[in-house]
């Protein structure tokens, strides 16, 4: 563990600019300070709800459903750009937010912004090797899902509403998740 810590550390600190991807609630709640917000692409990885969250949108007993960078097709977001000062800082917050049951793995993603720079940014991808790896779940199936579970953080229902709601003011089209709400809606 300690190893991969220093890892994590060196992979912050060789980036020449310190970029954090956003494909879900940290586009419109990073929870840090930035100097810079710009819509982003990233290819090779795909906004999931492919998650089971058994305490903020679920329990163990029912767990609900969150997003999860997952391999395959391309993801568009947000990136932000954040002090050099203040990078250490940000790491650790995103890592006390994004890593505790460890389902997902930071990486530097590639990433292309909207004004055509090419740039590295530090993501959280999902571990399809985790427990809480829901895998490719069909539309009704996830829906099925959402519509059951509540967690510390409140009803799964809402966290897929609410997110599809920011997608779309944000201009960001996911057919599949915006399936996913109607059928949540619907009930």
């Amino acid at each position: 563990m300690q190893r991969e810590a220093r890892r994590r550390e060196r992979m912050a600190r060789d980036m020449d600019e310190f970029w954090v991807f956003g494909y879900g609630s940290l586009m419109w709640n990073p929870g840090f300070p930035y100097l810079e917000k710009v819509e982003a692409h990233v290819f090779g990885y795909r906004r999931s709800l492919c998650v089971r969250s058994q305490v903020h949108r679920g329990t163990p007993q029912r767990p609900g459903l969150v997003l999860g960078l997952d391999r395959g097709g391309s993801c568009r977001g947000v990136a932000f750009r954040v002090d050099s000062e203040g990078w250490a800082g940000v790491l650790e917050y995103l890592r006390a937010r994004e890593l505790v049951t460890h389902v997902y793995k930071e990486r530097v993603l590639p990433v292309s912004l909207s004004d055509r720079r090419q740039i590295a940014a530090v993501g959280y991808v999902v571990d399809r090797a985790h427990v809480q790896y829901a895998g490719a779940l069909d539309v009704a199936e996830a829906a099925a899902i959402v519509r059951e579970a509540i967690g510390k953080s409140g009803p799964n229902p809402a966290y897929v509403i609410n997110t599809v709601a920011h997608l779309r003011q944000m201009g960001i089209r996911d057919h599949w998740l915006e399936s996913v709400e109607r059928l949540v809606a619907e009930r």
